[in-house]
């Protein structure tokens, strides 16, 4: 049984320098209370400063994935300021993950609502049980999902991202690969080995240039189309001029495997 004294985030770490953050709150669907988001955006910072590390994977402990905010503890005590500093240590745990140099993977089951769904979408790459689900649903209760609206209009088409924002329904695991929400959907016993398939593929190749290359995804993204271009070629051509890469090539060349440390 969970205790006060456990962890709100599990960690570990393999040879390999895969991380693996576990949301530990499962007795309260692991809601991000402001403790809760204190000991993600801590491990975060950690791992940013860990040259070992090559990929995190966010899991969650019990039957969801995360329900958005501990809204308990949001009504304890209401004030304007309050509430803003609340949503901007939210925000500040979101582009944490995206600022990582490594690819962050999110391990879902059950539900991922509100900002629980913001935090998958802000994951580079997500990986779903058949029977998780998803939504956005702060408008059910009168709150419009504001700050996760931002992460999935990155992810969804607009009109299907403006739909969940203001139905507040549910869509299935399923319908989220359909919308681009995750990326993988399989039958939960298969859920670790189809994460454990993208770490592989991840892990095999060089630290850099996944480092340069989800750094520049990312910038690209908020740029106009020349602007996109020119740091685009800059960004390529650095990584060219990386040991990893040119040993690349040449083994291509040579007709070998690449001899990478």
């Amino acid at each position: 049984m969970l205790t006060t004294e456990d962890p709100l985030v599990l960690r570990t770490m393999d040879a390999r320098g895969v991380v693996t953050l576990t949301l530990n709150r499962p007795q309260a669907f692991n809601a991000l209370s402001e403790a809760l988001l204190e000991a993600l955006k801590t491990e975060l910072t950690q791992i940013a400063r860990d040259e070992q590390a090559r990929v995190v994977v966010l899991a969650a402990a019990g039957r969801a994935f995360c329900a958005g905010h501990d809204l308990k503890e949001m009504r304890a005590a209401p004030s304007q300021g309050y509430y803003e500093a609340l949503f901007t240590q939210c925000s500040q745990v979101m582009l944490a993950l995206q600022r990582l140099e490594v690819p962050v993977i999110a391990r879902v089951q059950g539900i991922a609502t509100a900002a629980g769904c913001q935090l998958v979408a802000m994951c580079d790459l997500a990986v779903a049980a058949r029977d998780a689900r998803f939504a956005v649903s702060g408008v059910n209760l009168g709150l419009f999902c504001s700050t996760p609206s931002v992460a999935l209009s990155r992810n969804l088409s607009r009109k299907a991202a403006f739909e969940m924002l203001v139905t507040g329904g549910f869509i299935s695991a399923e319908e989220a690969l359909a919308k681009g929400l995750v990326n993988r959907v399989v039958d939960a016993t298969a859920l670790d080995g189809e994460v454990e398939a993208l770490v592989a593929s991840i892990v095999s190749k060089p630290r850099l240039a996944l480092a340069m290359g989800k750094q520049l995804f990312y910038r690209q993204l908020e740029l106009g189309i020349e602007a996109a271009y020119a740091d685009a070629a800059e960004t390529m051509a650095c990584n060219m001029m990386d040991e990893s890469a040119l040993e690349g090539v040449q083994a291509f060349i040579d007709k070998r495997p690449p001899r990478w440390d």
